[in-house]
């Protein structure tokens, strides 16, 4: 108990370091409104990577839906936000989006759940459409194909920053419990894990479940931060971004995620400049970065707090009994 309350403590001050790190380089005027919508977008993404990672990387599901949640968190902060023009109805927006999500996952993952490989990318990515189709024609409350503007700008880096941290804490100590165990046993081997009792339904509906709501917060946090949103953000390519983070920091690493999602965003940063080759050079860095490293840029190794401890005790403990 002691120990998991001292790497807790460990998490909490690095978390804490960035965020003052962050605050002065801020205050500081290090950081023009060009990069702090470079750095808002990286935390968006983290958001929306780990969630996926959660179901592709821990519970072996393969979804294209995640534009999808997003939409629907987007679109729920955004409403009721224009509605109630104040940071509890932003944050009330978000609730309802969040709510939402999960019921649709579950509604959708019971059924689709069952499919697996790219019959379940299929099925994922034609809810994601019915949710953008379903934006574009209900038009006297979404605005159609033209989208919501105006909304109240109430999200910030610090905000991001906030979320970022509390979805990925949520999500790594997920993955470390009875469930998230249980979720990487279906993952490895799903006959296996049902023959030991585990209801492979449950947590995989559980783990897409939770995917789908941090990609609603995430949704919410886009919204508030650029003031208009359209159906056509949440297209299909919105989730294949996700999925090129996830598969590039490498598939079932929280850690990998993080390393990829400021990487693309340093790398879009300086490609600005080339205007249409952008694209072009983005995906020849991809291509290449995938060819040196096609598990990712961690494959499945993470960052342990735990290891480097244990490391440094069991060295001060080796120095000791030479000294004696």
């Amino acid at each position: 108990m002691k120990k998991n309350l001292t790497y807790n403590l460990i998490w909490l001050a690095l978390i804490v370091l960035g965020y003052v790190a962050l605050y002065v380089a801020y205050s500081a005027g290090m950081v023009n409104l060009f990069l702090d919508n470079i750095l808002v977008q990286i935390g968006i993404n983290v958001i929306l990577a780990v969630g996926l990672n959660l179901i592709i990387g821990f519970s072996g599901q393969f979804s294209l839906g995640h534009a999808g949640f997003m939409a629907i968190g987007a679109y729920g902060a955004a409403l009721v936000s224009m509605s109630m023009p104040t940071y509890g109805g932003f944050f009330l927006g978000m609730a309802v989006g969040v709510i939402l999500a999960g019921i649709v996952a579950v509604a959708v993952g019971i059924p689709t759940l069952r499919l697996s490989g790219d019959y379940l990318a299929i099925a994922t990515l034609g809810v994601a459409e019915i949710i953008r189709i379903l934006l574009i024609n209900f038009k006297d409350i979404t605005n159609g194909p033209s989208g919501l503007f105006g909304i109240e700008p109430f999200v910030d880096w610090q905000m991001v920053y906030g979320f970022m941290a509390i979805t990925t804490l949520l999500i790594v100590n997920y993955i470390r419990s009875g469930a998230g165990r249980a979720t990487m046993a279906i993952r490895e081997d799903e006959i296996a894990a049902e023959a030991m009792g585990v209801n492979t339904t449950k947590y995989k509906v559980m783990a897409f479940a939770f995917g789908a709501m941090t990609a609603s917060i995430a949704g919410s946090l886009y919204a508030g931060y650029l003031q208009s949103i359209a159906p056509k953000d949440f297209a299909f390519t919105k989730s294949v971004d996700i999925l090129i983070l996830v598969v590039l920091g490498g598939i079932g690493s929280v850690t990998g995620t993080f390393i990829a999602a400021i990487l693309l965003g340093i790398i879009n940063m300086y490609l600005q400049d080339f205007g249409t080759l952008r694209m072009i050079i983005y995906a020849l860095a991809l291509i290449i970065l995938m060819i040196f490293k096609p598990g990712g840029l961690l494959g499945t190794k993470e960052l342990s707090v735990k290891k480097i401890v244990d490391k440094f005790k069991k060295g001060d403990d080796q120095n000791a009994s030479v000294g004696n």
